[in-house]
Formats: structure tokens, sequence, C-alpha cells
């Protein structure tokens, strides 16, 4: 879930990749509809213990349903110890991750995921923050406006939607102590009201730092405002929660083998098949969770050869190191790619 300057982690580290083993129980202790297609969950543990802490733009790999993962931005205060809230948006896929929840998930109800795991950091060195949020994109930004009001900082918070319907957590925000930092823009509003990335964006400064997250198209049209503004990289950060659509064409698609260096085990790849699907047809254990190339979960060490990166997860560094890839979505320049499995 991370792209470009995205994360507080090193490049290439691979050490938060989620283990089942590690993940927790999570009791359900309410639902509500928050918006149009949108529900809150909101989760404690069993026994009322204190929960693991998180920073702002931390998500949870939650088991969504057997055998599928999926990850959800926390968007409740992160001075709270005895809650996570998330936020899901019911997916155009009926047999999806988030359409599971919506069906099944009640409050009583119990279900596993990670411990919070952050690829959407805020960056320590920032003096003023703009928040720039696109539908369930709001998520993420919803925590980090907590922690910034919290401290009294110079922030700002924009939060587009199609209409008022499709608004989540509209009440929440506007009795909220940041409520005088917020906007909201809908797009059947009068035109004033409607988001202006040029006016929002006008005066790039070196202490001011830009966090977007929303739909692959709100989140480009933020982007390359800013760039064009003059915005250094290293102040943008964006979180996707589906990956951008690849042109065809410009990427290689043909077969490539993985090998496995603990045993010298050769798979095939075959044409419209992942690296991740190969992995899992032949046995091999893989812990996913988008299958889009955005959360990170499945990131992969490289021995040797030259991925093909398609996602949106790995900086430019982790890129230009050819050190890992993610199998769900990235392929191989070249014959083979040799992996630390």
């Amino acid at each position: 879930m991370r792209a470009d300057q995205d994360t507080a982690l090193a490049p290439g580290t691979v050490a938060d990749t989620d283990d089942p083993a590690s993940r927790i129980a999570l009791r359900v202790a309410a639902r509500r509809d928050e918006a149009q297609g949108i529900v809150s969950f909101e989760l404690r543990h069993p026994e009322g213990l204190a929960l693991p802490p998180f920073d702002p733009g931390a998500h949870l790999l939650v088991e969504a349903a057997p055998g599928m993962t999926r990850a959800y931005s926390l968007c409740n205060d992160p001075g709270e110890r005895d809650r996570y809230l998330i936020a899901v948006l019911h997916g155009a896929d009926p047999h999806g991750g988030s359409a599971a929840l919506h069906r099944h998930l009640v409050p009583g109800m119990t279900l596993r995921a990670s411990k919070p795991r952050n690829a959407f950091a805020m960056s320590p060195a920032a003096r003023r923050s703009i928040l720039l949020g696109g539908g369930i994109g709001i998520t993420p930004l919803l925590a980090m406006a907590e922690l910034l009001a919290s401290r009294q900082a110079d922030f700002s918070l924009h939060y587009c939607t199609r209409d008022a319907a499709r608004t989540a957590f509209a009440q929440r925000i506007a009795s909220s102590r940041f409520a005088a930092n917020t906007q909201l823009h809908h797009d059947d509003g009068p035109a004033s009201q409607r988001f202006d990335a040029e006016r929002v964006l006008a005066r790039p400064d070196a202490h001011t730092h830009v966090y977007v997250c929303g739909p692959a198209g709100f989140i480009a049209h933020a982007m390359s405002t800013a760039q064009r503004l003059g915005w250094a990289e290293s102040q943008l950060h964006r979180e996707y929660f589906a990956a951008p659509a690849i042109a065809k064409g410009t990427v290689a698609d043909g077969v490539f083998d993985l090998v496995l260096a603990s045993s010298g085990r050769r798979i095939a790849v075959n044409a419209g098949q992942s690296a991740a699907q190969a992995l899992q047809e032949a046995g091999v254990p893989l812990v996913m969770s988008c299958e889009q190339g955005v959360c990170g979960t499945c990131v992969t060490t490289v021995l040797r050869g030259t991925p093909d990166h398609r996602d949106h997860y790995l900086t430019q560094e982790d890129r230009q190191r050819n050190d890992c890839f993610m199998p769900c979505c990235s392929r191989a320049f070249g014959g083979e790619l040799v992996l630390d499995l």
C-alpha cells in the first residue's frame, strides 16, 4: 500500500511481511453504516485488554473469509488503545473480501487480523500537512487528522466524494476537534466548493508535506498537479487501495522461471499467470492480501535476476536494487528470477 515516498520503512524492508501465526483475535464490538456502501467495524480485544499501538496511516490485514486476507486502514484516534476502527467499502466483486465482511460480520463475532502495519507513515519533519482524501481514501487520513489536532499542528484536510450520501464519517468530522481544518468537496455540489488542486497546492514550501489517498485517478491528479507546481517528491506521500491500470504492450508478459534457492526447484510462470499463482499451484506457501501490488504482504527477496516491477508499494530505491519483488503482480525481464525461498 505504498508508493514512492509512502513509507517510514527502510527501502527493501521485508521484516513486516505478515505471518499468519502472529495474527491476533479481535471481537466485533459494533457495526455501523457510515455512508452508501460503506460500513465501519469497531474491533476490540476479546478479553478487554489493550491492543497493540498504531501510528496514523497504519492498516490491519484482516481474514475476511477462509483463505482471503484483505488490508483495511485504521481510522480511529491513534491514542486509543482499547479499540480499532476500520471502514469497508462494498466492492464490485460479490465474491471479494469486502463483500464477505458486509454480508457476514456482525457484533459479537470474532475475526483474526495482523498487528498494525504502516506503509503510509507521516513525516516527522513536516511543520505543516495537507491531507487529501477521495472516497474511502479518507480512512487513514482521519487517524492523521486526530493526531495532528491533538498536537494543535498546522494542517488542512480536504475530503472529496461524489455526493453527501457517499460521505462517510460526516457527523464525526463535523463534531471533531479538526472540523475547522476540514473542507468537504462533493462532485454534485456547486462549482465554488469543488476540489481545486491548483488552489490547495498553490504554494509549495520545504516544510509542508502532502498526503493523498483515494482512487487512482484522484491520486494521479493530485500528484501531477503538485509536481507541476514545484513540490519535491520527498514531500509527496500517497497510498493506493487499488492498483492503477497498466497500459498494454508497455511491459514484458512472456514466460519466465522462478528458481527456489533453497532447493534449486524451477517453476515456470506462463503468460497470463502471475508469479504468485505459479508458486501457489506448485505448493509453495505464500501469504497475499490485495493481489494488486499495493499492500506489500507478499514481498519476496530476489537473489538473482531483474524483476519487472508493476507494483505500487516498493520505492524507487527498492526497485533499483532489484533485491525484492511483488509476485502477485510483477514479472521478470529475462528468463528467470532466483528467489530466497
